[in-house]
């Protein structure tokens, strides 16, 4: 009897836990296919649009949806002509503490890219379709996040002016733990420096 109890409130819930699973997969953020967005916009080129300075503002929400961090970070760009890239990142967080990573890019074929960095498991899998690119991958976070493992969809969308807003979701066991948006851009105080040092 006491079983059968356990079953019948055990099978609502578990239901319950699949269906958000599902809809999650099919409807959600990560059902976006980056087939959809062969035709959108501007071409999302990696090479033009991931390099040199670029500053980057954004934030984490957390598991309940608020922001539980803010952050800013610079980051550079840089490419050899067969079509191997690094990106090194350098950030503040709303915390104040500071965190520096490098991916290290490599371009495939139609589209294909794939990236590396310290704290990724394996190697990300990258794509671009018109103006967006997909990233995925797994990241083990900081001990002093709790050191979880976790599945990351990464998509960046190119708008109209140049702008990239980045939207990641982070799972544990399919579960949405965490999400991040920021916005990219050209920092073009940093590309002004530049100018004004080669010119000298």
């Amino acid at each position: 009897m006491r079983n059968l109890m356990l079953i019948s409130w055990l099978l609502p819930v578990v239901t319950c836990i699949a269906l958000v699973l599902i809809a999650g997969r099919w409807l959600g953020f990560e059902a976006q296919d980056p087939e959809f967005y062969a035709d959108s916009g501007p071409a999302f080129i990696l090479t033009e649009h991931l390099n040199g300075p670029i500053l980057c503002e954004g934030v984490i929400y957390g598991p309940l949806g608020r922001v539980e961090s803010r952050f800013v970070a610079t980051m550079q760009g840089d490419w050899t002509q067969d079509g191997i890239g690094t990106l090194a990142e350098e950030f503040t967080y709303s915390t104040g503490n500071a965190q520096s990573r490098k991916w290290n890019l490599t371009q495939g074929e139609n589209g294909h890219f794939t990236a590396t960095a310290d704290d990724i498991i394996g190697t990300a899998q990258g794509i671009q379709r018109g103006s967006t690119v997909r990233m995925t991958y797994r990241i083990r976070l900081p001990q002093e996040a709790g050191g979880h493992v976790l599945n990351v969809t990464d998509w960046l969308y190119l708008t109209d002016n140049g702008v990239i807003i980045n939207r990641s979701q982070m799972r544990k066991f399919g579960i949405k733990v965490a999400e991040l948006v920021a916005t990219m851009r050209p920092d073009t105080q940093a590309v002004a420096r530049i100018d004004t040092l080669a010119a000298e």
